[in-house]
């Protein structure tokens, strides 16, 4: 892909991949204080994103972090030393802006859910990130912020995220002026779908990675596929896609036995599923 950092497989670094149980994949960014979204991290996000899509074994992905920053977004030290290239830095920049957007967009395209664990601060491409997870829960003590603004530069890229999670006054707000909301009013906006107190926080995303765990993962996918598709399209042809993806849906075995299940009064088996 144009604009891509060229990299071989990540090992061993700023992220930290667990298996906690069988299906999911917890994905821990484990570069305190920060867990800037360096180039190195991106790379370690993209390669486990790549696995998570490829493995059918895994079935739900959390992203977590260590510390009290979830992250600070991209690493403004590691950007400002390739100035001195000759290009001032430019294709650097693009490389790097290019490879974030990659994985951002992996994480939507993913078909199986994926769940951030906010524990605490999340900034610029840190924000990024959360808003471009399918659920976000975050502890009280998180908050949010799209703050480029505050060094001199647009969160430009976040921004794409961000103005499809909240309104866009709200978005603008945050963009414009640098404004740091807390975890409640995230919330409110759109950004964040649960709140929970920090010692819950874990147990709330367990929660929730129980509940998606019991679907039937073919039902998930197409859903979220075809979530992410009728949001570009006018109403109109929203419901037409729509209405060829129930009918596709209700063909699928899933739905033959859900729906049994429902009628005859007893819980689905989807174990063969």
């Amino acid at each position: 892909m144009p604009g891509e950092i060229a990299r071989p497989l990540a090992a061993a670094g700023p992220l930290r991949s667990e298996a906690p149980q069988p299906g999911v994949m917890r994905l821990v960014l484990a570069a305190p204080p920060a867990n800037t979204l360096s180039e190195t991290m991106i790379g370690a996000l993209q390669d486990a994103l790549d696995r998570a899509a490829t493995e059918e074994a895994i079935r739900v992905v959390v992203i977590a972090s260590e510390g009290a920053i979830f992250s600070g977004g991209h690493d403004l030290k590691e950007l400002t030393a390739r100035r001195s290239d000759p290009d001032g830095g430019r294709g650097y920049f693009e490389a790097v802006f290019g490879s974030c957007s990659r994985m951002m967009q992996s994480i939507q395209s993913l078909p199986k859910p994926v769940v951030a664990e906010v524990g605490g601060l999340a900034t610029a491409a840190g924000c990024q990130l959360v808003a471009s997870c399918d659920i976000a829960i975050a502890s009280t003590a998180a908050r949010f912020g799209v703050n480029g603004v505050d060094f001199g530069l647009f969160c430009s890229t976040p921004m794409v995220a961000l103005s499809r999670n909240v309104a866009p006054k709200t978005a603008l707000d945050m963009l414009m002026t640098g404004t740091m909301i807390g975890a409640e009013q995230a919330r409110e906006a759109g950004l964040v779908s649960r709140v929970a107190a920090p010692e819950r926080l874990r147990a709330a995303t367990d929660e929730v990675v129980a509940r998606l765990l019991a679907r039937p993962a073919a039902v998930l996918a197409l859903g979220k596929r075809a979530f992410q598709e009728q949001l570009r399209m006018p109403v109109a042809d929203a419901y037409r896609f729509a209405t060829a993806t129930i009918v596709d849906n209700m063909l699928m075995e899933e739905a033959r036995e859900g729906i049994g299940a429902f009628i005859e009064k007893r819980h689905p088996d989807w174990s063969a599923r």
